[in-house]
């Protein structure tokens, strides 16, 4: 079964080239990809993922401020009902030069289950994807039967 993920570029960041090669990539992995494009609102993200079913959301950020762009993301999806959906966020996220971890460890306190940054092999993504989908779909399987 073809999972569907959403994808974009989240707030005032208008880069496109990695958008269009993620979308290549998890398109050529077997997902469904929903791409909303550039200087997408959190609303966006979310309104597409519950129109579609999604089980995945992939926020991506080159220009530095992901910090600011993605705060109180993981709370609006609880809200409007995508409690757990797998929420990946990659790319440049913060200004000026942090360690990794430290970048991670913000991101992980907002609610994203996986924090790349921009040099990361997308393999990876796409294995951590496959991985946290089975996951979701698990505990949300759980739930409907528990109802």
């Amino acid at each position: 079964m073809q999972e569907t993920i959403v994808i974009g570029v989240i707030g005032s960041d208008c880069h496109a080239v990695g958008n269009k090669i993620l979308e290549n990539v998890f398109a050529r992995a077997g997902f469904n990809v929903i791409n909303l494009g550039v200087m997408v609102s959190q609303d966006e993200y979310i309104d597409a993922a519950i129109e579609t079913n999604a089980r995945a959301i992939l926020v991506s950020s080159i220009y530095g401020h992901g910090e600011i762009d993605c705060i109180g993301m993981r709370d609006r999806c609880t809200e409007r009902g995508l409690d757990g959906i797998p929420l990946f966020v990659g790319g440049n996220l913060v200004i000026g030069k942090r360690e990794f971890k430290d970048v991670e460890v913000i991101f992980k306190g907002m609610g994203f289950d996986r924090v790349f940054g921009p040099d990361v092999d997308l393999q990876h993504v796409v294995d951590c994807l496959h991985q946290d989908i089975a996951v979701y779909n698990r505990e949300h399987l759980a739930v409907e039967a528990a109802a």
